[in-house]
């Protein structure tokens, strides 16, 4: 009997490599014999550069970049055998970096993201797998494309300060010293998010809030950011403000596709892709997924539906664990999840959940085996 773990990881608690190995302990001690194997998974946020090593035995690298607001930061990226490099842009330039009376969306800088990947580069690259979510930056990824060697100016010939309220002052993009391996390899935008890079559903509008800014600013970096897709668009002949993702990772999706051409795909859908979850399912009896929390939003390309969509098409059941179940959390049962069960077994704080997750999910995937064994034998 074959059992495919796939979870994510159960933030602020468990990663997904440690969620699936307390599920798989769970599992063998109702099933000894049981065939396990475990694929974590992630959907191109945090978390994604260590399921993806995880899966495939990776080699973690770490580089000293620049932080969000240009201090010096020890950022992870995975390098895969076949000449890939995956980069978390949050490594660099996450929010949870930055303490919160710290935060400032108008100066902060993807400027780290961009040394990442030109360590990436210099390895040998061919492929960068680029995750986005979690960012504390607001500035279209000017500061990514500047590491990489972009020119961005003021009318008096001066290199443009750090962030997205800067972009309001530039008046020339001189290319010329762009690093030129950019065009020897591709780049995979693995996000699940849609919008576009300005206007009520862009960047500012939308996640400037959750990184600090006021409705002011936020109405000023929408503005800085339309001048720098003008500005943009003038040099390159192309407009990619509107490709669904230039609003990901404050912009940073727009900078990725106008200047490296880069492509969008689900987060998760890579993820599974480069773990080999496609794979994995073939044959098995079941799999289980989870994730911190599972609601009616896990329908929106979070990892449990994206591991149901592939075990859906090998004919495999899934049944998922949460930290908690919220609203409306059935409508997963008719989008392939056979079962959804919450790790905890009685009342407890989320202090108290997140210190005992380990052991909390061993014990209901230890339940879940049982009955998923006595249903196979028709004992119920």
């Amino acid at each position: 009997m074959k059992i495919v773990i796939a979870p994510d990881s159960f933030k602020e608690s468990l990663s997904a490599p440690e969620v699936a190995l307390a599920i798989a302990r769970g599992i063998k001690h109702a099933a000894p014999q049981a065939h396990i194997v475990c694929i974590p998974m992630a959907d191109g946020g945090e978390g994604t550069v260590e399921a993806v090593l995880a899966a495939t035995q990776g080699q973690a690298r770490v580089h000293t970049v620049q932080n969000a607001l240009g201090r010096s930061i020890d950022a992870q990226w995975g390098w895969l055998p076949n000449q890939t490099a995956v980069i978390e842009m949050a490594a660099a330039a996450g929010l949870e970096h930055i303490p919160a009376s710290d935060r400032d969306p108008m100066r902060a800088t993807s400027y780290g993201v961009g040394e990442l990947i030109k360590h990436a580069l210099d390895a040998g690259a061919k492929h960068i797998v680029l995750g986005l979510g979690g960012s504390a930056t607001n500035d279209a990824g000017a500061g990514m494309l500047q590491a990489l060697g972009l020119g961005l100016l003021d009318a008096n010939g001066r290199v443009l300060e750090s962030g997205g309220e800067a972009l309001r002052k530039l008046a020339r993009i001189d290319s010329t010293k762009l690093d030129t391996r950019l065009s020897d390899i591709t780049i995979t935008i693995a996000s699940d998010v849609n919008n576009p890079l300005c206007g009520v559903k862009g960047a500012s509008a939308i996640f400037g809030p959750q990184k600090g800014a006021t409705p002011a600013q936020v109405k000023a970096l929408d503005d800085a950011l339309g001048h720098f897709a003008d500005c943009c668009m003038q040099h390159l002949g192309s407009d990619s403000r509107d490709q669904p993702g230039a609003g990901s990772a404050g912009g940073l999706g727009f900078a990725a596709h106008a200047w490296m051409g880069a492509s969008f795909r689900p987060g998760v859908e890579v993820v599974a892709e480069i773990g080999g979850l496609a794979q994995a399912v073939q044959g098995a009896s079941l799999v289980i997924t989870g994730e911190g929390r599972m609601d009616a939003q896990t329908l929106l390309g979070k990892t449990p539906m994206g591991v149901a969509t592939v075990a859906r098409h090998a004919g495999v059941p899934v049944i998922a664990i949460a930290g908690s179940l919220g609203q409306d959390y059935q409508a997963l049962y008719a989008a392939g999840i056979y079962a959804a069960f919450s790790l905890v077994s009685g009342p407890c704080t989320l202090k108290e959940a997140c210190e005992h997750a380990s052991s909390l999910l061993e014990d209901r995937a230890q339940d879940i085996m049982r009955l998923w064994l006595a249903a196979r034998h028709h004992v119920i």
